[in-house]
């Protein structure tokens, strides 16, 4: 997860601008809700590692594939990025990562067929790819994930007086 949990991981303190406010964030927020929910799949080429969990909520994101490894960040999505982008801060972490918290990652992502892919760039120093494909080639992580129904809640029955 340090190449996606730091790959998500947003600029502390970009505060975005009153002029970047408005109409220039549509896209944004419209993009930001296709992300919201729990997200299920893999890394793919490692696939025996287990199942990957992202769940996004706003603008926090929690990855999980187990109780040793998982991460929560924090996430912003600069604008007029192809392909789209996540710069995620690593907020808290599993046990033994803790010198993860405080660094950034980027993703890219893309959402087809109700598929999220997400490319995970290490955080480290790489110019970041300028497609999915160049991303794969420099053979960074990536993730396929598929979103998934909460489980429903059970109603009780109605109490008799």
């Amino acid at each position: 997860m340090v190449g996606l949990g730091a790959s998500f991981i947003a600029h502390s303190g970009e505060q975005p601008t009153a002029r970047d406010k408005g109409a220039a964030n549509q896209p944004i927020a419209v993009e930001l809700q296709r992300l919201q929910g729990t997200w299920e799949g893999v890394m793919v080429g490692q696939e025996k590692s287990g199942t990957i969990t992202i769940t996004i909520t706003g603008n926090s994101l929690h990855f999980h594939r187990d109780a040793s490894f998982w991460f929560e960040t924090i996430f912003t999505q600069p604008a007029g990025t192809a392909p789209k982008q996540l710069h995620a801060t690593i907020k808290a972490c599993a046990p033994g990562q803790e010198s993860s918290v405080g660094k950034v990652v980027v993703a890219l992502y893309k959402i087809e067929d109700g598929t999220l892919t997400l490319v995970a760039l290490s955080g480290g120093d790489e110019e970041t790819p300028k497609s999915f494909e160049a991303a794969e080639d420099s053979g960074l992580s990536r993730y396929e994930l598929r979103k998934v129904q909460p489980p429903k809640k059970i109603a009780e029955p109605p109490k008799t007086k």
